[in-house]
């Protein structure tokens, strides 16, 4: 941090973390301030980040940075124990929150979607979910196979980017045979070597960086090399370079191939605009045809999942475990016209399979308190308020005062913009009696504000977390509820 110009530390921990943000070994698109997720955004245009670095730099403890939606408001006068910077992010009036409004306001420069981490300086690439994406494939093996060890397994997915990449990584380590399918032939992401930049695929970069171990373009090869590390039970990550489609539908021909674990992490949260390529064209021609026809693009997209919900289905039937990573899989899927509901099912996210493995609670992608995502966080919020976002709401603002030193509010996040609702938060940790009072404070209420809502709407587990909190924390006094037996329920009703 002394090697940043700034009057305060905290304002260059927060420069610092930017600057990590754009570094080219870490940023998707660098050049267009793309993070990750083909649109997560940290900035609209170069003008607002050189902005935000200059108020950062004059700054002092007595100040507040504003940003709306990547622009910088300015300094307003607050006291030190406020946020240094408070961050909104693609914000809308609820009748105007649109896509095909967003995708005007985002031309006019008016607002962007910020994702989870990108909007809020937060994202590390990969290795900031490999630890989550590891713990779900290995209770995936648990809760479904009954395994503690996943040697002689096949995990079939997709995706090789920013977030998804550690799939290859959490496959390895977790001691299956993970085939991961990745169709970016050319993103442009840059890589500075001497005067030179050179140009990799998101599949050749998790592959240089040490995260996927081997790669083939050829489906014969890709199934070779699956059965002969099943058979010595040796724990591979697979890239398959090419449409996710032709790989299940492959897989599907192979009677003799028993696949036990499946998921998907294409950027469906963007399906139209880059996140999920058509089978059956190439990547250029699909980049082409995005901008030149988006309706027939459009009509590709849902094609092709159809075909591998279709392909998913089938191998379902011969015992894969399938699971919806989050991403938004099988909401395009319904969007389609598959049918992927429970045949009882009584709303709109009743999806046959479910919604990752929700087995732990930590920051992030496996929040607890800071969003609200019907799809993916709050799946498993089973009260009927799966879709509404107070908790999110909540929890930013009560962690701005109580420590951290910036916060951000995301309209989207993980499935989508529209979606959800993501909060997030910084902290500058310095060794201090005042930091740790700090982390102690906000900490205690990130995490207890999300397990008194997840108790307030009937987990058991939660309810008994935060008794035995309240027992722990002074001053910590949750409503709890009183469970009414089903069948009493059932009776009424």
């Amino acid at each position: 941090l002394s090697e940043i110009p700034g009057k305060c530390a905290q304002a260059r921990s927060i420069i610092l973390m930017i600057l990590n943000n754009l570094d080219d070994e870490v940023a998707q698109f660098p050049q267009e301030l793309v993070i990750y997720g083909g649109n997560g955004q940290i900035f609209s245009n170069w003008i607002q980040f050189r902005l935000v670095l200059y108020y950062l730099s004059i700054m002092d403890e007595e100040q507040t940075l504003a940003l709306y939606s990547g622009h910088p408001m300015g300094l307003f006068p607050s006291h030190p124990n406020a946020p240094r910077v408070v961050i909104t992010n693609g914000m809308m009036i609820p009748n105007y929150s649109t896509k095909e409004l967003y995708d005007k306001f985002f031309a006019m420069g008016v607002t962007q979607f910020g994702q989870m981490t990108a909007g809020s300086y937060s994202y590390i690439g990969p290795q900031g979910i490999v630890h989550g994406t590891t713990i779900t494939l290995m209770n995936a093996g648990r809760k479904y196979l009954g395994l503690e060890n996943l040697s002689g397994k096949i995990f079939v997915t997709s995706g090789l980017g920013g977030m998804s990449g550690a799939q290859a990584k959490a496959a390895h380590i977790a001691g299956c045979v993970g085939v991961i399918a990745e169709s970016n032939f050319s993103i442009p992401i840059l890589k500075c070597c001497s005067k030179f930049h050179v140009c990799e695929t998101a599949l050749r970069k998790r592959h240089a960086q040490g995260w996927l171990d081997v790669f083939s373009d050829n489906l014969d090869e890709v199934i070779k090399l699956i059965k002969q590390n099943r058979d010595t039970k040796h724990g591979i990550s697979i890239g398959y370079l090419g449409n996710v489609v032709d790989l299940w539908e492959r897989l599907v021909e192979e009677e003799d191939l028993s696949i036990e674990l499946g998921s998907d992490q294409t950027s469906l949260h963007n399906p139209f605009n880059g996140g999920y390529y058509p089978v059956g064209i190439s990547f250029d021609e699909a980049n082409k045809m995005m901008v030149d026809d988006p309706v027939q693009f459009k009509q590709l997209v849902q094609k092709s999942l159809l075909r591998q919900i279709a392909a998913i289905d089938a191998l379902a039937k011969r015992g894969l475990h399938f699971w919806d990573y989050g991403n938004a899989f099988l909401v395009e899927c319904a969007r389609a016209g598959a049918d992927v509901l429970q045949p009882n099912a009584i709303d709109d996210k009743a999806f046959k399979y479910p919604s990752y493995i929700q087995e732990f609670m930590g920051r992030d992608h496996h929040d607890v308190s800071g969003t609200d995502s019907p799809f993916r966080e709050t799946a498993n919020i089973v009260d009927g308020s799966a879709f509404t976002a107070d908790m999110a709401i909540q929890n930013v603002i009560g962690d701005s005062f109580r420590g951290a030193t910036w916060v951000s509010i995301h309209n989207g996040g993980g499935t989508g913009w529209g979606d959800a609702m993501n909060g997030g938060f910084g902290m500058l940790l310095d060794g201090s009696k005042e930091a740790a009072h700090r982390a102690e404070m906000m900490l205690n209420w990130d995490v207890s504000n999300g397990v008194a809502r997840r108790c307030w709407s009937g987990n058991d587990f939660a309810h008994e977390t935060i008794k035995r909190t309240m027992q722990q924390v002074p001053g910590l006094v949750i409503t709890l509820p009183n469970q009414v037996d089903s069948k009493h329920l059932e009776d009424v009703l």
